[in-house]
């Protein structure tokens, strides 16, 4: 991000943490009273917002009605979201680099320089879509149902091993690492970027229908289309209308006889 254009670098503030200093949007010197009754996940948007905006794809009236969300959550105003990241599994991945690929061959086929082709934000490809069930009841089950994935898939692995290469800024997670959505809990999420220095949350869209479980990390994220997220892969914003947030507080202690999963279910009978 060119800080010397940008409309909102006056709220840009300095942060001392072990050590080193980092720049963050000073979102409560913006917003004031408005900001301090903005939901927290609605505050992850408004500094997604800021950060990214160009006057384009991000103006400075979607700044105002993400800040404005008390007004406006109810008036189906749409905004654009430009997540941190994207998380994907080999499934619609594939996909995703065989076009990254495709898009380096015409840009060589031009006589430009294909290393140029990118995800313009980290991409992670997580491969657990790919193994079968082929052997079980046994203590080799586990290896030899991998070693079938590899002969299997050998091509698509070889490919993606290349993609894992050739690309900047595409993270790719070999099989047998474990599903996407918990090595994306464990592994993956950053919770805070540091971006040569600029501060700013951990968010994402994903191509798996769990992505949503990195909420419990406190990171905003939810599940899209491989096109929608290839498209964020390229630089563009996703679009949606101004979201609602229901608030949920709980208080008491969890009888013994209760398991997190019958709370879980209980919040989601009453919602």
């Amino acid at each position: 991000m060119e800080t010397g254009s940008h409309p909102y670098v006056d709220y840009l503030k300095t942060l001392e943490f072990g050590g080193r200093e980092g720049n963050y949007f000073d979102l409560p010197g913006l917003g004031g009273d408005k900001y301090d009754r903005l939901p927290y996940s609605i505050r992850v948007l408004l500094e997604s917002g800021i950060r990214n905006c160009d006057g384009f794809q991000i103006t400075s009236q979607d700044v105002t009605n993400l800040l404005d969300w008390n007004q406006n959550q109810d008036k189906k105003i749409e905004i654009p979201f430009r997540p941190a990241r994207v998380i994907l599994q080999d499934f619609t991945g594939v996909p995703a680099v065989v076009d990254f690929a495709a898009m380096r061959d015409a840009v060589k086929s031009l006589g430009g320089d294909p290393s140029l082709i990118n995800p313009v934000c980290p991409a992670d490809l997580v491969i657990d879509h790919s193994v079968q069930v082929d052997y079980f009841r046994s203590s080799e089950a586990l290896t030899r149902n991998q070693a079938m994935e590899m002969e299997r898939n050998r091509e698509r692995f070889v490919f993606l091993k290349w993609g894992a290469k050739a690309f900047k800024n595409m993270l790719i997670v070999p099989p047998g690492c474990g599903i996407v959505h918990q090595v994306n809990l464990e592994y993956l999420g950053r919770v805070v970027f540091n971006s040569g220095g600029l501060l700013y949350p951990d968010s994402l869209v994903g191509t798996d229908s769990h992505t949503t479980m990195i909420n419990g990390l406190g990171i905003v994220g939810w599940g899209v289309g491989g096109i929608e997220a290839e498209a964020v892969m390229l630089g563009q914003c996703i679009s949606m209308v101004l979201p609602q947030v229901v608030g949920y507080k709980l208080t008491g202690v969890v009888s013994s006889y209760a398991t997190s999963t019958d709370v879980v279910l209980t919040i989601t009978k009453v919602l």
